[in-house]
C-alpha cells in the first residue's frame, strides 16, 4: 500500500496487522481521489481511520489538516506510524466516531471532507447514528465519503451524488 498522488505520492504506508482492519487498495483510492478533485486547503475528517490511507491521501493532495480517529490499539499504531515516517503532525484520538462527531461538534469543529470507511460488518446499524451526528460537523459544501462492501452499504440520510462500485467495494459520495 502506498500514496497515491501529491506530496508524498509513492511512499509506503503500513497497515495494521491482522483482519481487523481492511485497508482501501491503491486502485480503489485512485479512483475516488481523482473523483474528489482539488483538495487544497480542505479540512479532512478520517473515520474508522485503519491505516489512515484515505486522510494521508488527502494531506498528500493539498488539505490543509486532518483528523484521525480510530478505536482499534493496532490501527492507531499504523496511523501514528505512517504519519511519523512522512514527517506530518495531525491528531490521532482513540475514539468511537460517534463520540469522536459529538466532541467535534461541542468544540465548533466544521470539516469540508468526511470519508468513513467502518468494518464491513457494521454498516447497517449505523447509518442512522451517523445521519444524525454528520451534520453538526459539515462546513458549508463539504462532501461525506463512505466505503462499504457493495453487499451491505453504509446508508447515510444525506443527499448522494455519487456512486461507484470496485468489486465488492462500494464507494458514495455524498453532499452536505
Amino acid at each position: 500500500m502506498r500514496v497515491i498522488a501529491g506530496a508524498y505520492g509513492g511512499r509506503r504506508l503500513h497497515a495494521p496487522a491482522g483482519r481487523d482492519t481492511r485497508p482501501t487498495s491503491d486502485r480503489v483510492r485512485e479512483a475516488l481521489f481523482s473523483i474528489l478533485g482539488d483538495l487544497t486547503g480542505a479540512r479532512v475528517l478520517d473515520l474508522y481511520a485503519g491505516s489512515g490511507a484515505l486522510g494521508i491521501e488527502a494531506l498528500s493532495r493539498g488539505a490543509s489538516s486532518c483528523e484521525f480517529v480510530d478505536r482499534a490499539p493496532a490501527a492507531l499504531a499504523a496511523v501514528q506510524r505512517n504519519l511519523d515516517e512522512l514527517e506530518i503532525t495531525a491528531p490521532v484520538h482513540r475514539r468511537d466516531a460517534l463520540k469522536a462527531l459529538s466532541d467535534a461538534s461541542e468544540r465548533g469543529a466544521a470539516y469540508d471532507l468526511v470519508v468513513l470507511d467502518p468494518p464491513y460488518r457494521h454498516p447497517a446499524g449505523l447509518g442512522r447514528a451517523l445521519s444524525e451526528a454528520l451534520p453538526a460537523v459539515l462546513a458549508p459544501g463539504a462532501r461525506v465519503v463512505t466505503e462499504s462492501d457493495r453487499r451491505s452499504p453504509l446508508d447515510l440520510d444525506l443527499p448522494l451524488t455519487d456512486e461507484r462500485r470496485y468489486g465488492d467495494t462500494l464507494i458514495r459520495i455524498h453532499d452536505a
